[in-house]
């Protein structure tokens, strides 16, 4: 069963089209990186599948259940904005609310154990007005898992904490997978969501432009590789005739007498060179290989 499947989802409003004919699948168990720029309708695609809006056309399941559908509120656990948040309620007193509406009642003890979770332990009785705003985006991430949901919408979870609050986001996300939760989460700092997305998705102007794993981007998007050798001194004998070969397999040759850089078209080039040395009899001691980030790959949307 799919946590999510879209099939040509679009959202117009008047004559703007704003999601157009989006066709997704995020897996169980998934921890999905949805990115894309301010204003290329991330927020709208996701309000349609949480049931904020409704749909111009197409149709979306959630966890297999058609949506729009009321019933699925128990099962979908969704981050709100920090802003929406009751001031004048304790912490508890906010996630039992909210848990509620979910239909799904919780104890003050279960309330406990998320603030814990988030890292707001022996803050239950404090009202939120109260609450810093890094604490209210921890609060936040509490109301989207007080029920024990298995779909987890969290929109930028670590954006506003420090670097010790986010790590500790960073864990529980990974524990919640471990725990068989699918989390569908949005976020700007593309370092986090290499570091613990197992498939990610780019958004432009309303459509996405690629999706996949990580290798599967960088696979896509390399055009060329970067390959650092070190390396023992290279006989006379075999330099011209090593150095003359290499300029057939690459481009962008640069020597010096224990290091190669070169800049080739695909991973199986870096076996040959690592053979042609080898044939020459010149050990290779380190090899680099320079690795496209996702925030290259993100630019060049």
């Amino acid at each position: 069963m799919h946590a999510i499947q879209t099939q040509f989802l679009t959202k117009t409003y008047g004559s703007t089209p704003v999601v157009k004919g989006i066709n997704l699948i995020v897996e169980e168990g998934e921890v999905f990186g949805f990115l894309g720029r301010n204003g290329a309708g991330k927020s709208t695609f996701i309000n349609m599948l949480t049931g904020i809006t409704h749909p111009t056309s197409g149709s979306f399941s959630l966890l297999g259940i058609d949506g729009p559908n009321e019933n699925v509120k128990k099962l979908v656990g969704v981050m709100p904005d920090y802003s929406t948040l009751f001031n004048s309620m304790s912490a508890i007193n906010q996630l039992k609310y909210l848990s509620s509406l979910s239909g799904v009642p919780v104890s003050n003890a279960d309330c406990e154990h998320v603030l814990k979770l988030v890292g707001l332990e022996e803050t239950g009785k404090k009202k939120v007005s109260k609450f810093s705003f890094g604490m209210k985006k921890k609060l936040g991430i509490a109301q989207a898992i007080i029920h024990n949901p298995s779909l987890i919408f969290l929109d930028e979870p670590t954006s506003g904490l420090d670097a010790e609050s986010a790590l500790h986001i960073h864990k529980l996300i990974v524990s919640l997978q471990q725990q068989g939760k699918t989390i569908f989460m949005t976020s700007h700092n593309l370092n986090e969501v290499e570091k613990i997305c197992t498939t990610i998705a780019i958004m432009k102007d309303g459509s996405i432009v690629k999706s996949g794993t990580i290798e599967e981007l960088r696979a896509f998007y390399r055009s060329t590789i970067t390959v650092e050798l070190k390396h023992e001194l290279i006989p006379p004998s075999e330099a011209t005739k090593l150095d003359t070969w290499l300029e057939t397999v690459g481009s962008e040759l640069q020597q010096t007498s224990s290091t190669t850089t070169i800049t080739v078209s695909s991973e199986q080039k870096i076996a040959e060179i690592i053979r042609a040395f080898t044939h020459c009899q010149v050990d290779i001691l380190r090899v680099g290989v320079s690795e496209l980030s996702l925030e290259e790959m993100f630019l060049a949307e």
